[in-house]
């Protein structure tokens, strides 16, 4: 059985695509699959991804007739996944060649540990440092509750995701949502399932760059139809989505009776909190009403 499976999910990613791809095959650990899904690219994303594919036994190409959306085509690298941890790996990210070893260690010590990053730096598009990551956070408490409390709470990025993760242990949660802030709700639902551990040396580079999803999309509703492009033209309540999924992770957890409740205390701090559902939808629910419809299919970059 592998050990680790990688799940790279791509769109159009030529300019960045072989760095990410030859820093993954050069760590350390060499015991992985990597799973690129390309998600209908129209560069030479798939020219580099058949070079590689043929250069390297560990690695398998997927390639997709028609864009899924970046969430289906994420998933679609995790439903093909063999190994016995799990990591996700943007297209235009770095990692150092002991990232692996240095998660899979704390992973195999800690079993009580469902995933494993280390501190982040951050890259320009031509790789020039522009500084750490300082809001990054462990969610390693005891109680459940203090980890979802972290999770939802506090302000932190969710560079985290691109960690290593036990794979049984991902299956049973949302996986990646087709929402916005998707990402921080899979991270409070793994908190719930067990300790998120952060290694303090800094082994990742997230690049930062104009065509990256996040930049790119700046309107919310853009980048819910980048997630999936049946959204486009689609009324969008990302709070209120991620309220109902933060309810949905307490009832799927592995929690006991008290450790519930507990969470479930957490969840309405949350609502009565900064993230208030109901001001922030209405202005959401207003500009979508008024707000001009353009045709067509999202194709994003990256994913």
């Amino acid at each position: 059985m592998t050990e680790v499976s990688i799940g790279l999910p791509v769109y159009n990613g030529e300019r960045y695509l072989a760095g990410a791809l030859g820093a993954l095959l050069n760590q350390s650990h060499r015991d992985f699959e990597l799973i690129i899904a390309d998600n209908a690219s129209t560069d030479r994303t798939p020219e580099i991804c058949r070079a590689f594919a043929a250069s390297d036994e560990r690695v398998r190409w997927i390639r997709n007739d028609i864009n899924l959306g970046a969430a289906r085509n994420y998933n679609l690298t995790l439903d093909q996944a063999r190994g016995r941890y799990f990591k996700w790996a943007a297209h235009d990210d770095l990692c150092h060649p002991r990232f692996l070893e240095r998660c899979l260690a704390v992973l195999e010590q800690a079993p009580d540990t469902v995933l494993v990053h280390s501190r982040s730096s951050g890259i320009d598009e031509n790789g020039r440092m522009i500084g750490r990551y300082d809001q990054e956070q462990a969610f390693d408490a005891d109680s459940p509750a203090e980890r979802f409390a972290a999770a939802i709470l506090t302000p932190h990025v969710c560079i985290s995701v691109f960690g290593v993760m036990r794979r049984e242990v991902l299956l049973r949660t949302i996986r990646h949502g087709d929402w916005v802030g998707a990402d921080r709700n899979l991270l409070a639902e793994l908190a719930l399932h067990g300790r998120i551990q952060l290694i303090p040396e800094v082994l990742f580079k997230r690049r930062a760059h104009a065509q990256a999803s996040i930049h790119r999309f700046t309107d919310e509703h853009e980048r819910l139809a980048w997630f999936d492009p049946a959204h486009r033209g689609r009324l969008s309540f990302p709070t209120w989505r991620r309220l109902q999924e933060y309810a949905r992770a307490i009832r799927r957890a592995p929690l006991s009776g008290s450790d519930r409740t507990a969470c479930l205390r957490v969840l309405a701090r949350w609502l009565a909190g900064h993230h208030h559902t109901g001001p922030r939808n209405a202005r959401l629910l207003l500009s979508e009403l008024f707000r001009p419809r353009r045709a067509g299919v999202i194709n994003g970059p990256g994913h």
